[in-house]
């Protein structure tokens, strides 16, 4: 018998990838990928969309905050979540280019 793959119908970024072990991309891009397309969205759909675990998801998103990279409002019983695409990528051979530089050019244009 033949399984489908879960259904993406919950989150516009919850499309899981059966790509190969490694990616160009860590799961902290990913992440924050996904809040800059969807600011509203569950991080147990980010989780899904990522392939990692919600309690990861959770993680990335506590470490985004401290260092500055993403804002958290909460309103009403969900989170809303704003990159700040000002700051600069942290490796030395990144550093010239911001996260909003990364984000923008991984996204689709409308």
């Amino acid at each position: 018998m033949k399984r489908s793959a879960p259904s993406a119908k919950s989150s516009p970024s919850a499309t899981v990838a059966t790509a190969p072990g490694w990616t160009f991309l860590t799961n902290h891009t990913h992440v924050l990928l996904c809040l800059f397309r969807n600011p509203d969205e569950r991080l147990r759909d980010v989780a899904v969309a990522v392939g990692i675990t919600e309690r990861m998801v959770q993680r990335i998103v506590s470490e985004l905050a401290e260092a500055g990279y993403l804002q958290i409002t909460k309103e009403g019983r969900r989170n809303h979540y704003r990159v700040n695409a000002r700051l600069r990528l942290r490796h030395p051979l990144e550093s010239r280019h911001t996260i909003g530089e990364l984000l923008t050019t991984l996204s689709p244009s409308e």
